[in-house]
């Protein structure tokens, strides 16, 4: 088919399509569904598609973690991947500190004149339950991002105590700042999908989680760095790509409606910072190490999709690629920095959530000639003290009551048999060194 002729038809053939929907989903004996009403529909059933595809994520994070971790330690990371004060915290609807803290209520209760969430132009773009579910699924990924950096060594118990504080209520309260409407949004700052919101908000409680528990056993001597190698590449590579999968509802998600040429756009951007990661990574880890490296590879690939996150919607094609290339160069420098500072993080989730984060953040006011570096920076700057402090304050009065850290023998003997009593691989040799 001609592709004038095909670009021409698009319109006939999307509103086809809504009409189509409307007729299928309307009430029985009722009128069908048109206008604004089947527009509802579509944007409805897209953002629940988006919801299930950031479900996905999380079976590619626990998937990732456990093969980039030993295998005496996977039924730990499994359990850890599989809380309602925190939505109404994120979107306060009217802030009782002007543009920093607000908070509308306990539970998820909405009277049935409340269900709808309209757009400015006061067509209905999802349902209120479909809001909650898709930011339930966000608020979950930050929790993941801390479960990896402290993993193989920390007590279970403590570790669900501070995801289940650090998630209900600093998450959604910082997350307010800007999606909330409140005093970043009002200065401009722009995080579309969450690079810092999301990813960095993870990755500082994931640093100050990895200084108050200390190095891995054997990780560190003296000056040397032993390097501890996961058990399962293949199960991080599957958790790699079902992470990007994922992230086509994450990006394509936050448009928040079916609006075809928007979603397209970011679904290509995403892509593509993702791939342009892998490349990056890939070279500058082969230069440095005269050997490509799959687990680089891998985190160049989530470096790029960290990066992209922030301005996925409004950078160009070709600043997208760059995004991701630069994101996935600087995810190997900063394994080997974090390393060298012997800072223990078994699967990276500093460098790519942390730093790549932060980058992806700066990047939209490098990229983007509607936001100013200035106001990114600030936002980034808010983010990073007040998260890091509040997760070093959490963790700190875990270690000093309940303790953070199991002990040297069951470190050595592994947290599935300390923690859970079983094994993932029972009745096979693995390497546990």
């Amino acid at each position: 088919m001609n592709r004038s002729i095909a670009k021409k038809m698009v319109p006939a053939l999307t509103m086809a399509l809504v009409a189509l929907a409307g007729t299928a989903l309307a009430a029985e004996g009722a009128a069908e569904i048109t206008g604004a009403a089947a527009i509802y529909v579509a944007n409805n059933t897209w953002m629940l598609v988006a919801t299930f595809l950031v479900f996905i994520m999380h079976l590619g994070f626990a998937t990732l973690e456990a093969g980039l971790c030993r295998s005496k330690n996977t039924v730990n990371i499994l359990f850890k991947n599989t809380a309602v004060i925190g939505f109404n915290l994120m979107y306060p609807g009217d802030f009782s500190v002007p543009g920093i803290f607000g908070f509308s209520g306990f539970g998820i209760g909405v009277s049935p004149e409340n269900m709808m969430v309209a757009g400015d132009d006061g067509v209905g773009i999802y349902t209120y339950w479909t809001d909650f579910i898709f930011q339930a699924m966000f608020a979950a990924t930050a929790a993941t991002i801390v479960s990896g950096a402290v993993a193989e060594r920390v007590k279970l118990h403590s570790f669900l105590i501070f995801s289940a504080i650090y998630v209900a209520v600093v998450y959604p309260w910082v997350g307010s700042w800007k999606w909330g409407g409140g005093w970043l949004d009002a200065m401009g700052f722009y995080d579309f999908a969450g690079s810092t919101l999301v990813h960095s908000v993870g990755g500082w409680a994931a640093l100050a989680g990895v200084i108050l528990l200390g190095p891995r056993l054997g990780k560190y001597v003296g000056n040397t760095i032993k390097p501890i190698m996961g058990h399962n590449m293949p199960l991080a590579t599957i958790g790699v790509f079902l992470l990007w999968l994922g992230w086509f509802g994450f990006n394509g998600g936050s448009v928040l409606s079916a609006d075809p040429a928007a979603v397209s756009f970011v679904f290509v951007t995403t892509s593509l910072a993702a791939a342009a990661g892998i490349v990056g990574a890939s070279a500058l880890s082969w230069i440095i190490q005269k050997k490509p490296d799959l687990s680089m590879a891998l985190n160049g690939a989530l470096a790029g999709l960290v990066g992209i996150t922030a301005g996925a919607d409004v950078v160009s094609v070709m600043s997208a690629v760059v995004i991701g290339l630069i994101a996935g160069s600087l995810v190997v420098v900063s394994v080997m920095v974090v390393d060298r500072m012997k800072l223990d993080d078994p699967v990276g989730a500093i460098s790519v959530h942390l730093v790549c984060g932060v980058w992806g953040t700066l990047a939209v006011g490098i990229f983007s000639a509607k936001h100013s570096f200035v106001t990114q920076l600030i936002g980034v700057a808010a983010y990073g003290v007040t998260c890091f402090v509040a997760a070093f304050v959490l963790f700190y009065l875990l270690k000093v009551s309940l303790g953070i850290r199991v002990d040297a023998e069951e470190e050595m003997k592994g947290l599935d048999i300390g923690e859970h009593g079983m094994e993932a691989y029972a009745g096979f040799e693995m390497n546990n060194v």
